[in-house]
């Protein structure tokens, strides 16, 4: 029996059951000090939750409840304000906070005795998250986790922070969270015409940062302008020392390689390919990446890539593979490659969850350390590794000081791939000595969002790598996404202990679509292709604004908010309109259905005055763009119908880098039928003279077919250059 939560409202008796009975039947270990016995002396409602951040709560002397009606009919019906926590299982801060505040029972009796605690994990709900985000930023600034939001019973905000110390001089000037409760729970109680004045500018300001804004439907289709605008500020903030931004600390989202690329493709520019090189070169040799399981932290909080924050996200790594994949598709470089293979296999290894997903995350900490896990010192090194020690230590810029409060994090100052192969044993001997450390926690909540990004990685990185691995891995993954996750029809955001929960937003069904479309490409199969077009169809059946153009966060039948929020940049991942944008393009040219160049055009309107004012907000949407501004290859490969795939070809495809394309690929006869009621331009397409044949089209109009695999280079080597 738990013990009554310091100065909460008296429990029902069916309640107290209720959460008695999940924490015995939990097999988390409970994060508390507050123990008895070694069991938890309290419970609270996140115990009935799924999300491994609510759970981590759960524990704590906080009368916390999840998002929802209930949780603020109470605080109507008591007068109380609520008390909004967003964060993340994964954010350091989020573990200070919780330490050092919703474990201390004094404040705990404030926050129950005169609010209603709410938390909210902002990767369950990224809708909440920015409303509220916005609340924050209007107030101080700036953001971040975890989000302090203190709310009126209507869900406005009326005043907001981030990160508190427990207490004024804990943590030098700032003010203390107890005493912050205290005054913004009397100011609340005795001025409530301050308290609503507050809240009405704050709702008009969240309003009019993520409303949609008037419609333009005159605005005119924007050209390649943005994107070379965004390339001329890439260039003035380009750091020449270490790649990326010329700041810190470095995100690898805050430089678009991929658009980089993609510039490069269309213009020759050697300075924008020399940048993304040059950018990928320094990631892949900092601490940035793991250098011995492979997979990238989440940034750097210096600007040479040396010290990362050492989580390590699904969303980035899928991203960076990605953009090492194109990469490798440019050059040719081997050491790009082995990064793609690096990546992947670390999400394989540690990531995948037995049903067939991606887990969303690992913590930084461990053992209450930041970066404890990942870091060594001289002599650990030289008593595992005898006499190779010194080899090792020279190529991985390990010394007697440390680069990290006395450790080392692993880097790589001069890359050599010989001999990096030549201390794969030394690598091989430090994982398994790192294996016996003490993990750091891992979320293992699958996100359709993260998982779509992660099909996406493992579906063109096995086509391009010739990895069929990967591309099963892409495969086992769309294939929970689709049953697992739709449990009613309608996909879900999240999936967690066999449970399906929150009906998906944009980036979700996007995300996927794009995965869905990229696994298509990679293995013909046309359930994919079919299952991309449906989806898309739901983002403009529950997403789309037929009238203003692109598209609303959340569906038209989710719990309303302050406000339907349109996307309106690019972040550490994309945004659902960036991707959905070229979704639509990509359909246009598998399908030659006009709806969707009409859809694309409907959102390129909307968005024209954001990206001829601020192209940099929305880089991943330039993809978009300049597959909109190019002349996109359809390539259709027929071959017998009893024979194998043409590898040769394939392999003309494999070696290119052709972004803005639609890849459609059967044998003749049923295969081709199948196909051809999804991607109505492969009909009447044949293996000519019974040999396996290219078709390369533009906008419909086909060149002469390519048998030979010279012919077909030729016929996609050319490019529409940037206007």
């Amino acid at each position: 029996m738990t013990s009554p939560l310091p100065g909460a409202p008296h429990r029902s008796p069916e309640l107290s059951a209720q959460l008695a009975s999940a924490a015995r039947s939990s097999s988390l270990v409970p994060r508390t000090r507050h123990l008895e016995n070694g069991a938890p002396r309290f419970t609270n409602r996140l115990v009935l939750e799924t999300s491994p951040y609510l759970q981590q709560h759960a524990h704590n002397p906080v009368d916390w409840r999840a998002w929802g009606d209930e949780a603020f009919e109470e605080a109507r019906r008591t007068g109380k304000p609520v008390f909004l926590s967003i964060g993340y299982a994964t954010c350091h801060w989020c573990h200070v906070m919780e330490e050092e505040s919703f474990e201390d029972l004094e404040i705990a009796e404030v926050l129950n005795a005169h609010y209603v605690p709410i938390k909210v994990d902002r990767e369950e709900r990224p809708d909440v998250d920015a409303i509220y985000m916005a609340a924050v930023q209007a107030l101080t600034g700036s953001g971040g986790w975890p989000m302090s939001v203190w709310l009126t019973p209507d869900r406005e905000p009326f005043f907001a922070g981030t990160y508190f110390p427990a207490r004024d001089g804990d943590r030098g000037p700032s003010r203390g969270f107890l005493p912050i409760l205290k005054d913004v729970a009397a100011v609340y109680q005795a001025e409530p015409d301050r308290v609503r004045a507050s809240a009405e500018e704050l709702v008009a300001r969240i309003r009019d940062a993520l409303g949609s804004g008037p419609v333009r439907s005159d605005a005119a289709l924007p050209g390649a302008g943005p994107i070379a605008e965004a390339i001329a500020y890439y260039k003035r903030a380009y750091d020449p020392r270490f790649g990326g931004m010329r700041h810190a600390p470095k995100f690898p989202s805050s430089f678009p390689v991929r658009l980089l690329l993609r510039h490069h493709r269309r213009t020759r520019d050697p300075e924008t390919l020399q940048m993304a090189v040059f950018t990928l070169e320094r990631m892949a040799a900092g601490g940035l990446f793991d250098q011995l399981a492979g997979g990238f932290h989440r940034y750097s909080t210096d600007g040479e890539w040396l010290v990362p924050h050492f989580e390590k996200m699904l969303y980035d790594n899928a991203l960076l593979a990605l953009a090492y994949a194109e990469a490798f598709q440019v050059t040719g470089r081997p050491d790009f490659a082995r990064v793609v293979r690096q990546t992947l296999e670390f999400l394989l290894g540690e990531m995948a969850s037995p049903d067939g997903g991606f887990y969303s995350a690992t913590d930084a900490d461990s053992e209450g350390e930041e970066g404890r896990f990942f870091v060594w010192d001289v002599a650990e090194l030289r008593r595992l590794l005898g006499d190779g020690a010194d080899r090792f230590i020279r190529y991985y810029g390990v010394t007697a000081g440390g680069n990290f409060e006395g450790q080392n994090i692993l880097h790589v100052p001069a890359p050599d791939e010989a001999e990096w192969a030549a201390l794969e044993p030394a690598r091989q001997i430090l994982l398994q000595a790192r294996r016996a450390r003490v993990p750091p926690l891992r979320d293992e909540k699958v996100l359709a969002a993260w998982n779509g990004l992660a099909i996406s990685a493992f579906a063109f990185g096995g086509w391009a790598l010739e990895e069929p691995g990967w591309v099963a891995a892409a495969e086992r993954a769309a294939d929970l996404l689709l049953t697992g996750m739709r449990p009613d029809g309608r996909l879900h955001r999240t999936w967690k202990d066999g449970r399906a929960r929150i009906p998906a937003f944009l980036e979700d069904h996007a995300f996927l679509a794009q995965g869905l479309l990229d696994l298509y490409e990679a293995t013909f199969a046309p359930r994919w292709l079919e299952e991309a077009i449906a989806l898309c169809l739901e983002v403009e059946r529950r997403f789309g604004d037929p009238d203003g153009g692109g598209w609303f966060t959340t569906s038209s039948d989710q719990d309303p908010l302050l406000v339907r929020e349109k996307p309106s940049h690019d972040g550490a991942e994309p945004s659902g309109a960036s991707v959905a944008l070229r979704n639509a393009l990509r359909l246009a040219a598998f399908t030659a259905d006009d709806r969707w160049r009409e859809v694309a055009e409907r959102a390129l309107r909307f968005y024209a005055p954001l990206l001829a004012e601020a192209p940099v907000a929305l880089s991943e949407m330039l993809l978009a763009l300049d597959f909109f501004t190019d002349a996109p290859r359809e390539v259709v490969l027929v071959w017998p119908e009893h024979a194998p795939r043409p590898e040769e070809l394939l392999q003309v495809l494999r070696r290119t880098f052709l972004p803005n394309r639609a890849l459609a690929g059967a044998p003749e006869g049923a295969g081709l039928e199948a196909l051809g009621r999804s991607a109505p331009p492969v009909r009447g397409k044949v293996a000519a003279g019974g040999r396996a044949t290219a078709y390369v089209c533009e906008h419909g109009l086909c060149r002469m077919p390519a048998i030979e695999p010279e012919k077909l280079a030729a016929q996609i080597e050319p490019v529409r250059p940037l206007a």
